[in-house]
């Protein structure tokens, strides 16, 4: 598949979404690695469930310094997957309920991996907690009939990656920072959830919205 036509198809698939700026780039990317893979028949829901591995392991090794590999594994494989499934032509409503638990799976390791380098519990959990609810109501919009993606927050999943990267780096060099870290996450992602939930509202007040 030409990159033009992978363009249009992924466009087509999120609603019209205008690609442009950081979401071009990162495409641009995707399509270089997975052209490969798609020529080895590598399944995209293989690629899901291998980003689930990833974390899991990072998880457990969190506390060694190649934990982070393990991270950027686990963070790759859940950006890449959509790719796949695009240039394979195997978009399908399967996989993608397979592609968004493996995502929420992850990340729930993710911070359980924060929480073992001595994070408080109930800081990591506030913080998972206005992540999935992020997620959530991105995905309870799309249900609605508004599949448009128009805003970026500051706290993506490759920001709530570089947070426990971060920390698991400081606990290399023994650097208390864990809960600082933590801390900031949840800020962050507290002021992201806001920025979609208004988001939403709006786009779905709006005259061309679907109707209660």
């Amino acid at each position: 598949m030409k990159r033009e036509r992978y363009f249009t198809c992924w466009s087509e698939i999120h609603g019209g979404a205008e690609i442009s700026g950081i979401v071009k780039v990162w495409l641009i990317i995707s399509y270089r690695l997975c052209a490969p893979l798609v020529r080895l028949k590598i399944s995209p829901n293989l690629l899901s469930l291998l980003g689930v591995a990833a974390a899991a392991f990072t998880y457990t090794e969190v506390k060694h310094r190649y934990a982070i590999a393990l991270l950027a594994l686990s963070l790759l494989s859940d950006g890449i997957d959509g790719t796949v499934a695009i240039l394979s032509g195997k978009v399908g409503k399967r996989g993608a309920m397979v592609d968004a638990i493996c995502d929420r799976i992850g990340e729930t390791l993710w911070a359980l991996a924060f929480y073992k380098l001595g994070a408080p519990a109930w800081v990591v959990a506030t913080a998972w907690l206005f992540a999935f609810t992020q997620e959530y109501a991105r995905a309870r919009i799309a249900g609605l009939g508004d599949y448009r993606i128009d805003i970026v927050t500051i706290a993506e999943r490759p920001v709530r990656a570089s947070f426990l990267a971060i920390a698991i780096v400081a606990f290399d060099l023994q650097i208390a920072a864990a809960t600082t870290l933590a801390v900031l996450w949840s800020v962050q992602q507290g002021v992201a959830l806001v920025m979609v939930m208004r988001s939403g509202y709006n786009r779905l007040s709006a005259p061309d919205s679907v109707s209660d």
